[in-house]
């Protein structure tokens, strides 16, 4: 396995976790494709939570322009893959 996917795949695993610690939502449920709020139900302020404990994770800052952009599990996977170092 190379390094990007077993960074991806590391990554995924925490991402899923926090989620899952943070608002119960369990881990099958979260699909890439999953839109946190038409598919998880989560509001703005589980988001905003969330992506505190995931930048608090992964020591990065996820901008108020990049947060509206990110709308599903897939995106915010990809997003930490970029961005985390």
């Amino acid at each position: 396995m190379n390094s990007v996917v077993s960074k991806q795949s590391t990554i995924t695993s925490k991402v899923k976790t926090i989620f899952h610690e943070k608002l119960g939502i369990d881990e099958s449920a979260m699909a890439d494709t999953a839109n946190f709020h038409t598919d998880l139900g989560l509001d703005s302020l589980d988001v905003l939570e969330t992506f505190m404990a995931l930048e608090k994770e992964f020591g990065i800052k996820i901008s108020d322009e990049d947060a509206e952009k990110l709308t599903t599990v897939g995106s915010v996977i990809e997003y930490i893959t970029q961005h985390a170092h």
